[in-house]
């Protein structure tokens, strides 16, 4: 919320002001030791819930640093960690005297195991890998601990590189038994050849991963891997951008982006899809998947792909991207396991393609409209004409022009973003009356309110979440289901995202600042509530009728990240619900009935059980022989579920008329893109659902509304 960001400022300059916060407070002028203070000073004086920085934190501090570090255990051994052990109760006392000791220990000693790791990496893949012995690696690092010497290390190595090695040998063979199907008088490269080869394309990955990775991170870097373990021990959603990140975060926001049009994160050593841009050429592709782990990097050129393991993201990322109409192969793990080349052509992802776009159906005589929404996107220098809200009502306002009676608004996937558009938009549904409650510490509850007592769309309403709908679409669906305004379809629960953050330009809380610049930090400064007075952190928003999907099984919500926020519950806001002109018992029970009797959704839910067998399978087998054997076992468990994707209703989807105008004229590609968009509808069991929850709204609406109007 702006408003509040500013507020926030005000406050926390007059603190820092009273504090006489300025770089002459040092007699050296560290600029380390200048961001620990103004860091530690606004978690403490502006966070929503600031932790007690005591043994206990100083202790965490450690264990999660040292993680950050060395994820992979390939660094360190037992007696650098005894040697840091005098630091582990000791962090909260030198961060509150702005002390950067233990960050100078370990960043020392870890360039020296860098160094010492660079002749290992050489060594072992200078000796040839024996693929016929049967030997497993665990890609489960927690499950081993620290070498106690260099034999122990160079092993470690070993297995390490020999399993990353094996996915490059199983390429090569791969592609000499297809040449060899192709032409019987082929002669195929020996098993010594592919070995040598698969060895030369790890070595040059791991080359390019120390030489442009690792070499090139600033001191200012690595300090700002320290910070963000700091501030990530108050919640996941704080978190600080350096200055180098946070030109990347502008960038991103600029609206506009070349490449795969997917974004992405680092969990431990890995780069893993989070999010598909709507409209982009993954989405489009439909291979790629969020929770897909990227592994390789091959360019159109190129006769080996990079592998990107351990790779910083910024670097990964730039091997990703690329000029429009080029083409990127990435090599992907699924998450059941399985290893899959996707082959992308780049190109430019508009934000325009993020925004709301409707779609309208016939069923049984009767049209239907529905509306997908990836964000709760606005430009606060132009509220008025640009945010989710606005573009939502006008595409009602279509539909309804074309004789929509029922409205699907699917906000699966869409991870959240303006409070007060959610606000506008759960308005467009009602009369008038509160739509969320947020609350700051110490401060009384804010109830924010739709005012404007019009309807855009009175009819019958149908709500799709899923697992990764998060912040506004839980407020949206929140409401809804609080005013009975709506039945929601969807996940077990949503994403359990229950606060709000406020990005902080830390230079503007400096006075006199010569040291340079500070970055920023994302800090949660507010929790909202439902308007029964329940927070959606960490429960999210249960759908009156759930359905399986592919994430039921697997970890992807706020309850399963490290240090949430706690679920509370305050005082309900007045409100009265709908006007009961739905009979919502018996409609959600016709639809439980047809899920429970869907054979789509029985092999949906069969496929994210078997998906969560796959992910606790970490031992792998560095036999070749096996590991193949595994692999096509694997392989062909998975085609049991291809008819997930073969499944198609009989509806078809269609663009509205003032969009159809467009096409003839359009530069952008903006006829096919819906096609792509038409097509998936089509296939969507879910929203084949909805509409059948529309269709039973419709007639139990006809018959109160009328029995109302007489009375």
């Amino acid at each position: 919320m702006k408003r509040n960001h500013i507020v926030l400022l005000m406050v926390l300059l007059l603190a820092f002001a009273s504090c006489s916060f300025t770089t002459k407070t040092f007699n050296d002028p560290d600029k380390d030791k200048l961001l620990v203070q103004v860091v530690t000073y606004v978690l403490q004086q502006g966070h929503f819930d600031p932790i007690t920085m005591d043994d206990a934190f100083s202790e965490q501090l450690f264990s999660n640093y040292l993680g950050k570090l060395d994820p992979v255990k390939r660094y360190f051994y037992k007696s650098d960690i005894k040697d840091f052990e005098k630091h582990k109760t000791a962090l909260d006392d030198q961060l509150k005297s702005f002390d950067i000791t233990f960050f100078n220990v370990t960043q020392e000693r870890m360039l020296q195991r860098i160094s010492e790791a660079k002749a290992i990496y050489k060594e072992v893949l200078a000796t040839p890998f024996d693929y016929s012995k049967d030997e497993t690696f665990d890609t489960n690092y927690e499950n081993i601990g620290y070498v106690n010497n260099k034999k122990e290390m160079k092993e470690r190595w070993r297995q390490q590189l020999k399993f990353s090695t094996l996915t490059n040998y199983d390429d090569i063979f791969s592609e000499e038994e297809n040449k060899k199907k192709k032409d019987a008088s082929y002669v195929m490269k020996t098993e010594a050849v592919i070995e040598k080869e698969a060895r030369a394309a790890t070595l040059k990955s791991i080359d390019i991963y120390f030489n442009d990775s690792i070499d090139d991170l600033s001191r200012e870097d690595w300090f700002g891997e320290f910070v963000n373990t700091i501030v990530e021990a108050y919640d996941p959603h704080t978190y600080y951008l350096p200055p180098r990140g946070k030109e990347a975060f502008d960038m991103r926001m600029s609206g506009k982006m070349e490449g795969i049009g997917a974004r992405l994160q680092k969990r431990m050593d890995y780069i893993k899809i989070v999010e598909l841009i709507s409209g982009g050429p993954a989405w489009r592709g439909k291979e790629l998947e969020v929770e897909d782990v990227i592994l390789k990097v091959k360019q159109e050129h190129e006769e080996h792909p990079v592998s990107i393991v351990g790779m910083r993201i910024d670097d990964a990322i730039k091997y990703i991207k690329g000029p429009k109409g080029t083409k990127v192969t990435l090599t992907v793990r699924k998450v059941d396991g399985t290893i899959r080349d996707i082959m992308i052509v780049r190109d430019i992802v508009e934000l325009e393609e993020t925004y709301a776009k409707a779609s309208i159906v016939e069923k049984n005589n009767t049209k239907f409209g529905i509306i997908n929404l990836p964000a709760f996107y606005v430009d606060f220098k132009d509220y008025k004409n640009l945010n989710a809200a606005v573009d939502v009502k006008r595409e009602i306002e279509n539909l309804k022009s074309e004789g929509m009676e029922g409205l699907v608004l699917d906000l699966r996937n869409n991870g959240g973003g303006s409070l007060p558009a959610v606000v506008d938009m759960a308005g467009l549904f009602i009369k008038e009356g509160p739509i969320v409650q947020v609350r700051s510490t110490g401060e009384p509850k804010e109830i924010l309110k739709d005012r404007d007592k019009s309807i855009t769309w009175e009819g019958p309403l149908v709500i799709l979440v899923n697992e990764l709908s998060a912040s506004a679409s839980e407020i949206m669906a929140a409401a809804m289901q609080d005013y009975k305004r709506a039945i929601v379809i969807g996940s077990e629960q949503t994403y359990g995202k229950g606060t709000v953050q406020n990005v902080l330009n830390l230079n503007n809380l400096v006075r006199n600042n010569t040291n340079g610049d500070l970055g920023a930090l994302a800090l949660t400064t507010q929790k909202y509530y439902r308007i029964n007075g329940g927070s959606v952190q960490l429960e999210g928003v249960k759908s009156d009728v759930t359905v399986p999907g592919k994430f039921s099984f697997i970890n992807v919500g706020e309850k399963d990240k490290d240090n949430p926020l706690p679920w509370d519950e305050i005082t309900p806001a007045i409100y009265e619900t709908w006007g009961d002109y739905f009979d919502y018992t018996s409609t959600v029970n016709k639809s439980k009935a047809r899920m429970q009797n869907n054979a789509q959704l029985k092999l949906i839910e069969e496929n994210a059980k078997w998906v969560k067998a796959k992910i606790d399978e970490t031992i792998v087998s560095l036999n070749y022989n096996t590991y193949k054997t595994e692999m096509a076992l694997s392989e062909e468990e998975s085609k049991q579920f291809d008819l997930i994707s073969d499944y198609k209703t009989n509806l078809t989807f269609n663009s509205l008329n003032y969009e159809k105008s467009k096409f003839a004229q359009d530069t952008t590609d903006l006829k096919e893109k819906r096609a792509y968009w038409h097509e998936s509808l089509s296939k969507d069991v879910y929203v084949e659902e909805a509409l059948n929850v529309l269709a039973d709204m419709k007639v139990s609406y006809n018959v109160k509304k009328l029995a109302t109007i007489k009375n």
